[in-house]
């Protein structure tokens, strides 16, 4: 069996940018204190170091700059930093899902609008909403230093200027009041839940995670991929957070097209499926999604029916 690294990544997305393997050369000329983090890996390549949170970050801020054009990317260093290639498939997904429901055509530009719930500082799913799509998004937090800092975020590109709003959800019980007007019309609904129950659970899956890529075992290790409480951590974890969000989903079932949300673990689907049953949903799907090592999955639902559908289609997409 072959030690190669396999040069292009075909678990993403078709139209993802980042299937093939990373351009070092490129990105470390996008945001050159990527250098210092670039080492050779097991195989003899050149490549990051996916262990240090500082180099995480900084290949993120380099692949949203060399494809995305994004040259502000800028929150606390305590915040989430997603991995750039997973969110801009769950997007890319997203759009495909846009294109079923409209005779196969991609409803793009000023015409979509995105809501995502649980932004984070990072502004992620709304900056590539807006640089892939040209969609208009709103994004809702529960954290004022993160509805803050993905504010800068937005103010600080101007291919995001007046493309995102970010709003502050000030019940932390809630996932649409409050965001969502009574007459306002959201096409599709991103989230991507908290996965853990408790700070102690993620930090015993930290510790997991950093001994696989580091091959030492580290007693109290720093998130590779950083996060706060409220980012990481929900009670009752990602079970209870997407229960509670589908329960409250039914009462703007008219409002938005498509709800959507990442589920990471298999196990949580079942119950998932069951509570969208006893709810009535019209339509569930689900998507699934593989990046590196780790398998995960979009659950689709929408409350309208057919006719609703229908007219949707022809007084917003065309």
């Amino acid at each position: 069996m072959s030690d190669k690294i396999p040069q292009e990544k075909t678990m993403l997305h078709s139209r993802n940018k980042n299937r093939d393997r990373y351009d070092l050369a490129a990105l470390i000329t996008a945001v050159p204190e990527l250098a210092a983090h670039v080492k050779p890996n097991k195989f003899g390549d050149e490549s990051v170091d996916f262990a240090s949170p500082q180099a995480v970050k900084l290949l993120n801020k380099a692949l949203l700059s060399h494809y995305y054009g994004i040259k502000k990317w800028e929150f606390p260093e305590g915040n989430l930093c997603p991995p750039i290639p997973g969110r801009a498939d769950y997007i890319h997904y997203a759009a495909d899902l846009l294109a079923e429901s409209n005779f196969g055509r991609m409803p793009a530009g000023d015409k979509i609008r995105l809501l995502d719930i649980g932004t984070g500082a990072n502004c992620i799913y709304p900056i590539l909403g807006v640089a892939e799509y040209g969609w208009n998004v709103t994004g809702a937090d529960i954290d004022i230093t993160s509805v803050a800092a993905a504010q800068q975020i937005a103010v600080a590109n101007p291919q995001l200027t007046d493309k995102i709003v970010i709003k502050l959800q000030k019940d932390k019980t809630r996932f649409f009041s409050g965001i969502i007007d009574a007459n306002e019309k959201i096409d599709i609904a991103v989230c991507n839940p908290p996965f853990h129950a408790s700070a102690d659970e993620a930090q015993k899956g930290t510790q997991r995670k950093v001994q696989n890529l580091s091959g030492k075992r580290i007693k109290t290790p720093e998130l590779n991929f950083a996060g706060i409480s409220n980012e990481l951590v929900y009670e009752g974890g990602e079970h209870a957070f997407i229960h509670n969000m589908i329960a409250e989903s039914k009462t703007f079932g008219r409002n938005i097209f498509w709800f959507t949300t990442l589920v990471s673990k298999q196990s949580n689907l079942k119950g998932i499926y069951k509570a969208l049953d006893g709810l009535k949903a019209v339509q569930v799907k689900t998507i699934p999604l593989g990046t590196g090592n780790k398998s995960s999955r979009i659950v689709a639902w929408t409350f309208l029916t057919k006719d609703e559908q229908k007219r949707w289609q022809d007084t917003r997409w065309k």
